[in-house]
């Protein structure tokens, strides 16, 4: 499903009418792809964050109208986040056909508490969030659902283990691993103390033996 975006052409290039767009209201941005140059545009903040929260998120077919230049079939790629407030500061168009593979990276969305974590105190730990795929812009999904409700401690999901999901690629290495049920260090810490504990106590319970058969033979001669 494509979602409708208004764009106006002919914005100023620069940090300061960039900053000028963004007081206003607006995200500067880039329209490029198919063989044609880079047009620079800016689109309303508030109806670009709005289709961000939808539910294919950063994967959203747009169908960006362009006044001047026409409405084009795209994704938004590269958007650049202000690292401490909730603006968008840039970003960039790619025009697509609807029966062109494209390249994207997708969320993970995890589901379940591990039988690790539940029996017996494990931590759940992630390696990937996100994974990159090959697929039809129509066939992207908002993301995919990992099941981990059966994983043990040490148990390892790696990207042959992701669900199989009609007309999309896995571009990453099958054994590249994604998340993992592990022992907490304090706990590791605590059993590696007792070991030790038990170690000594043996180590002690040797010595003793050993001063015990000295002292016979001592007195046996």
């Amino acid at each position: 499903m494509e979602v409708s975006l208004r764009a106006e052409a002919g914005r100023q290039q620069g940090s300061r009418a960039s900053r000028r767009l963004r007081r206003a209201g607006s995200v500067p941005a880039v329209l490029y792809g198919h063989g044609s140059e880079p047009l620079p545009i800016s689109v309303d903040h508030r109806e670009f964050a709005a289709i961000l929260k939808g539910e294919a998120g950063d994967n959203a077919i747009i169908s960006l109208d362009v006044d001047g230049h026409g409405t084009f079939t795209t994704l938004a790629r590269e958007i650049v986040k202000n690292p401490t407030k909730p603006f968008i500061n840039h970003v960039d168009f790619l025009q697509i056909s609807l029966d062109e593979l494209v390249t994207v990276e997708v969320g993970l969305e995890f589901m379940g508490e591990p039988l690790g974590v539940r029996n017996d105190g494990g931590i759940v730990e992630t390696m990937r969030v996100s994974v990159e795929i090959e697929a039809l812009p129509t066939a992207i999904p908002g993301h995919i659902e990992v099941d981990i409700s059966h994983l043990e401690i040490h148990d390892l999901l790696t990207i042959a283990d992701l669900p199989k999901i009609e007309g999309v690629s896995y571009l990453d290495d099958e054994d590249t691993p994604i998340v993992t049920v592990s022992i907490p260090s304090s706990v590791l810490a605590e059993v590696e103390a007792v070991e030790g504990e038990e170690g000594d106590e043996e180590a002690a319970g040797e010595s003793g033996d050993d001063a015990g058969e000295a002292e016979s033979e001592a007195s046996g001669e």
